[in-house]
């Protein structure tokens, strides 16, 4: 929350940094043999400035394990919960920049990257690096829609991570919410780029209530977009971690300060369900929790 992106080209140097040097990102995993889920967000990046108390942060709170590549020299981590990787962390000290870009992005996949960077650009959306190699992970290009949120599309060489009906465990990624200044226009440019059914909803009731729209693809919930909560905010995609209840949420929270985290926005009820919460870690990067008991739960987002 504090801390946005001080230039978001230099993001994009981030996030195809592995791929100046000629290096290859693995593969995801759990894929589905070459085919692909457009419009779902399949992995997630981490670029922090303080990266030893980063991993000790998500450690002590989730469980996280930080995995170096076995080439030392390439500048990445991948990030598993329970043993399956989530996303990856980048060290942002190991980069040409004085900057703090310390942020979460999230990937959305594409099956033909190239004609979705020229979706993104004839759509009013800023394209800052142009379709780029990472080797075994496939094909990125970092973008923003036309307000201004950053994000990155992934075409990956051998498929996308399945949709399972196993439900998320503690820690794990689950939704993904744009909270945008416009939230036609969001839907419009978003509706271009993938094959969302969009479905507008009014969640909550009285002064609670909030204009929202859940996006699908393939049958399944892929995120939301609502009309950004904070004044001053820049549009920004929003990555939901999964907590099983108000007790664990509760116990996460006190422990944020002390691994040098913050809590930018304490727990609250939420009009569609469960708690929410917003913390960011010791770079200043922000991650919302939200208890979700079930992926029934889930499946039920929205529908009041």
């Amino acid at each position: 929350m504090k801390r946005i992106c001080a230039s978001l080209l230099l993001t994009a140097v981030v996030l195809t940094a592995c791929s100046a040097t000629g290096v290859s990102i693995p593969a995801l995993e759990g894929s589905l043999a070459g085919e692909r889920l457009p419009g779902k967000i399949i992995w997630h990046e981490l670029i922090t400035d303080t990266p030893e108390q980063t991993q000790r942060f998500y450690t002590e709170l989730f469980g996280w394990e930080f995995e170096p590549l076995s080439d030392k020299n390439i500048n990445y981590f991948l990030i598993r919960q329970n043993g399956k990787a989530i996303g990856g962390m980048i060290n942002q000290n190991r980069l040409p920049t004085k900057a703090d870009i310390s942020q979460w992005v999230a990937l959305f996949s594409v099956t033909d990257i190239a004609a979705a960077t020229d979706q993104v650009a004839s759509s009013g959306g800023t394209v800052f690096t142009p379709p780029t190699s990472l080797g075994d992970r496939g094909k990125i290009a970092v973008v923003a829609d036309p307000q201004g949120a950053l994000f990155a599309l992934l075409q990956t060489a051998n498929g996308d991570p399945a949709d399972t009906a196993e439900p998320a465990s503690v820690g794990d990624f689950f939704w993904h919410e744009l909270w945008t200044g416009d939230i036609d226009r969001a839907v419009t440019f978003y509706g271009k780029l993938a094959p969302y059914q969009m479905e507008r909803r009014n969640l909550g009731t009285g002064n609670e209530s909030i204009d929202y729209v859940v996006m699908q693809t393939q049958q399944q919930k892929r995120g939301g977009i609502r009309a950004n909560p904070f004044k001053g905010l820049p549009p920004i995609w929003v990555n939901y971690l999964q907590i099983p209840d108000d007790a664990e949420l509760d116990r996460i929270l006190a422990k944020v300060e002390s691994l040098g985290g913050e809590i930018l926005v304490p727990a609250a009820s939420r009009p569609s369900g469960g708690t929410v919460a917003m913390i960011a870690g010791p770079s200043g990067a922000g991650i919302a929790l939200q208890t979700w008991k079930n992926e029934e739960q889930l499946a039920k987002f929205g529908e009041q």
